[in-house]
């Protein structure tokens, strides 16, 4: 197990391993294809602090109901719980860890939580801790909760 004196900063302030190259790809391109796809739709914010119930977690992507960007309604942290989030497996985490994630963010209320698996090219969407659908390669994701779909070939290319 990792020390905190080992620990950067930013592991430090979000409680989560420093994100790689790999994890960085995916993350963009989730943010982007989402974001252009439903624009109309959802508000995808990227490294949010959630204040969550049992402890405050920093989800690679949070997805919202569509909201305006309102300069001076400013949060810090935010209290809304979002429909969705998504986590992406960093070269140094541990998955067991995600899976403590997605049963906080189900137990505050999420309604879908994506776990990618970089390196297998691999998007579990999860609607449960039991129910869950995996998509590989160039599958068409499909989140039946939230009505997305994306084409995993462009998120792994």
């Amino acid at each position: 197990m990792t020390t905190t004196a080992a620990l950067s900063e930013y592991e430090i302030e979000r409680g989560k391993p420093m994100p790689d190259k790999n994890h960085a790809f995916v993350q963009a391109r989730l943010l982007l294809k989402t974001q252009v796809k439903y624009e109309g739709k959802y508000t995808i914010l990227p490294e949010i602090t959630l204040g969550l119930p049992i402890r405050e977690r920093v989800p690679d992507l949070a997805i919202y109901p569509l909201m305006d960007f309102i300069p001076g309604d400013n949060e810090v942290r935010m209290t809304e719980v979002p429909l969705g989030v998504v986590e992406i497996l960093s070269a140094k985490q541990d998955l067991s860890e995600l899976m403590i994630k997605r049963a906080e963010y189900f137990a505050a209320g999420v309604q879908s939580y994506w776990l990618a698996l970089p390196d297998l090219k691999t998007i579990y969407v999860f609607y449960s801790s039991e129910d869950y659908d995996i998509y590989s390669g160039k599958d068409i994701l499909k989140d039946k909760r939230l009505d997305i779909e994306l084409d995993l070939a462009e998120i792994f290319k």
